[in-house]
């Protein structure tokens, strides 16, 4: 596995090569594949970075809700979340600090079933904006980009 400057193992590691889009990604003991659609110039052997983006904020949204369901024993069955990816001009965003430009956006549709409450409802609603990934793709990122270190071991 490879280790940043810490010592401590990569937590993700993405492999591909230089002749597709298709790669390879550990994640501790699972892999997965990414790859582009055809439409893209890929062979559409696996979800796109984006769609991967996303999946990670539904996980994230569901696991948090399903969690405080639990944790307050509410009568939640399931949790459904669906996601989209789309760029739209600043300027048609009325809630957006942004004016200028063009922004990403992601529509979040949540669908909770179960014999919930009007209340419980809007609290999990609320809870769903809270997950650690939605919390982080709305803060302020600093992506440290940097080349691989030389290993010294075999």
């Amino acid at each position: 596995m490879a280790t940043q400057s810490s010592g401590k193992t990569a937590e993700v590691i993405v492999r591909g090569d230089a002749v597709s889009f298709k790669q390879e990604v550990l994640a501790g003991k699972h892999r997965l594949l990414a790859d582009e659609p055809v439409s893209a110039g890929g062979t559409d052997a696996g979800p796109d970075p984006y769609d991967y983006l996303l999946a990670a904020l539904g996980v994230c949204t569901s696991m948090t809700v399903g969690l405080y369901a639990r944790r307050k024993s509410l009568p939640l069955q399931t949790i459904k979340v669906s996601l989209w990816h789309s760029r739209i001009h600043a300027s048609d965003c009325e809630e957006c600090e942004t004016k200028d430009g063009i922004l990403d956006r992601i529509d979040v549709e949540l669908e909770l079933t179960g014999a919930l409450t009007t209340e419980q409802q809007a609290k999990l609603m609320d809870v769903a904006g809270k997950c650690p990934v939605h919390r982080t793709l709305t803060s302020e990122i600093n992506i440290r980009l940097r080349p691989a270190q030389e290993s010294s071991s075999p």
